[in-house]
């Protein structure tokens, strides 16, 4: 049964495109439409600008881009962009969404596991990674490398948006439900709030050695975004171990990868989206939220229960971040319709049944 509001699955992505509601400039990827979202393409080139912005509801991208732009870099051969430097990238793909339909778009897993902040942007626009129902033009994506410069050409896909009809969140009493009877994240005395379920970090390790995250090194080489097992883990990350202490003290401006002491599971007729836990209990966050497909941790699609990866920074002091410690929420949203393919089934996914884990750049 198709619901009436909900978060829309591939074949109805895949309607889009039939309709012209959905255009690219190119063939579409095999594995480009995902079970619950559709990946972004970068296009021919990138503008380096001043410093981000948005264009308000007077101004279109390009105008700003006109005033802003430094250089313009072509990314037909791929082109190196720098940490702390803000780049505006035409994407290959644009919409013309009818009424009833709006989109939210995110970083993909493997963009926030190397640091690379990306936000969407379209013309008029007042907010980022919020594309409004009836929205008719272009994307853009803004790129910002934070810890290692990257390699990126065109068709390289850092970001993925969300189509949807009304309003598809679970309520908390509906999350207590769809955790009682499908088991969402592996506790048996969930913490839920609003409509999210918490996540808590997992600070015990594991291993002999008790490996509990990863901490992003300054000054190394570029990371192709597009190779997969290309670079040497230790070229790029400090390992951190926890020596039976369970708690990590968090140094201003270092980049963390850590995971969460819970597994997560997104049953086949739901989506999930981590957002950050509420910055007033701690000088820390959760840095990029992000999208579950549904299938993740499903054991039906190769998964019992999959751990988020949480991309961590602290703000402006040192933090003490402790083991169990609450450090965001998954919100669930209805999908309108089962995805012909479920999240790990077949589709190449890299991180179902996940533990503490890099990105699919690094060896090992």
């Amino acid at each position: 049964m198709t619901r009436k509001t909900g978060i829309l699955a591939d074949r109805d992505i895949k309607a889009l495109f039939e309709a012209g509601k959905l255009r690219s400039e190119g063939p579409l990827d095999v594995d480009q439409i995902q079970p619950a979202s559709l990946d972004l393409r970068l296009g021919p080139k990138a503008f380096r600008v001043r410093a981000s912005f948005l264009p308000g509801p007077q101004h279109l991208v390009a105008d700003k881009l006109n005033r802003l732009a430094l250089h313009v870099i072509d990314l037909r051969e791929g082109a190196v962009l720098e940490t702390g430097c803000v780049y505006i990238v035409p994407l290959m793909e644009s919409v013309d969404l009818e009424q009833h339909i709006s989109a939210s778009a995110n970083p993909k897993s493997s963009t926030g596991r190397l640091d690379i902040f990306t936000r969407v942007i379209t013309d008029r626009a007042q907010e980022f990674d919020k594309i409004p129902a009836g929205y008719n033009g272009p994307l853009y994506l803004e790129i910002s490398p934070r810890t290692f410069p990257v390699v990126v050409r065109q068709g390289s896909r850092l970001s993925q948006i969300r189509f949807r009809i009304g309003n598809a969140l679970l309520s908390e009493a509906e999350v207590n439900a769809l955790h009682a009877a499908e088991g969402l994240v592996a506790t048996e005395t969930p913490n839920v709030s609003g409509a999210g379920i918490a996540l808590s970090i997992d600070l015990e390790g594991t291993g002999p050695d008790g490996l509990i995250g990863y901490r992003g090194k300054h000054h190394t080489a570029v990371v192709d975004v597009d190779r997969k097992g290309a670079h040497e883990l230790l070229d790029f990350w400090e390992p951190i171990y926890g020596r039976g202490r369970h708690e990590l003290i968090l140094d201003p401006d270092e980049f963390y990868i850590l995971v969460s002491r819970e597994a997560v599971h997104v049953p086949p007729l739901f989506a999930a989206e981590m957002t950050p836990f509420d910055p007033l209990v701690g000088e820390f966050r959760v840095h990029y939220a992000g999208f579950f497909d549904p299938g993740f941790g499903h054991a039906g699609a190769g998964g019992k229960g999959a751990r988020a990866v949480l991309e961590v920074r602290s703000h402006e002091v040192p933090f003490i971040l402790e083991h169990g410690q609450i450090v965001g929420r998954l919100v669930y949203e209805h999908m309108l319709a089962r995805p012909e393919a479920l999240y790990g089934s077949g589709l190449g996914s890299n991180y179902q049944a996940q533990g503490l884990k890099l990105s699919k750049h690094f060896k090992g």
